[in-house]
């Protein structure tokens, strides 16, 4: 993750920024932090997530988005770029275009050295506050681990951790198999 611009923002002067930046931004506690580029294998992840929410998904009214989708987090004014997410549902999108989406039920977080803090820490943080999510999963880049946050009935959260390999089911059904994440990663295929 990069250092965040020293001096705070308002909302309204992120998304002005935002909507003129050559690079994506991120915008938390009134501080916009640039999303840096991401190494072979984390993309590989991503596309390899993507690719199997795709197929699980094919014959449900469902959205498997990218990286390029901004996600607004309502309750706390923070906004994200989730490596991957799903909406099953009508999606609400806020905001000035290009618009931020506020309902998703699914967000994966793919870490790096440099972003394994924040995805856990402040992003979770939020993300968890979001009524429509679902699952929260986080996909290591450097090791075959994945955590698995589900969100009970009563509000709360579970984890299950994977590790090496064994699969996971989501609230909407997919059951995803760790070892086809990690497909063409070199090291860890």
């Amino acid at each position: 993750m990069a250092v965040p611009i020293a001096s705070r923002f308002t909302a309204k002067e992120y998304l002005a920024l935002e909507a003129v930046a050559d690079t994506r931004h991120e915008f938390i506690g009134g501080y916009i932090v640039a999303m840096a580029g991401a190494e072979l294998e984390h993309n590989q992840i991503v596309q390899n997530v993507r690719a199997e929410l795709s197929t699980a998904l094919a014959d449900r009214p469902c959205r498997i988005l990218s990286s390029d989708q901004r996600v607004l987090v309502e309750s706390v004014g923070d906004y994200f770029y989730p490596d991957v997410l799903v909406v099953c549902v009508d999606p609400v999108l806020v905001d000035p275009k290009p618009r931020s989406l506020a309902n998703p039920q699914v967000i994966v977080e793919v870490l790096s050295g440099s972003t394994e803090r924040y995805d856990r820490g402040e992003k979770w943080l939020a993300y968890r506050t979001i009524p429509s999510l679902t699952d929260y999963l986080l996909v290591s880049s450097s090791s075959r681990e994945l955590e698995h946050y589900h969100r009970l009935p009563d509000g709360s959260w579970t984890l299950r951790m994977l590790r090496t390999d064994g699969t996971t089911t989501l609230g909407n059904g997919v059951v995803l198999d760790l070892a086809r994440l990690y497909r063409l990663v070199p090291g860890l295929d």
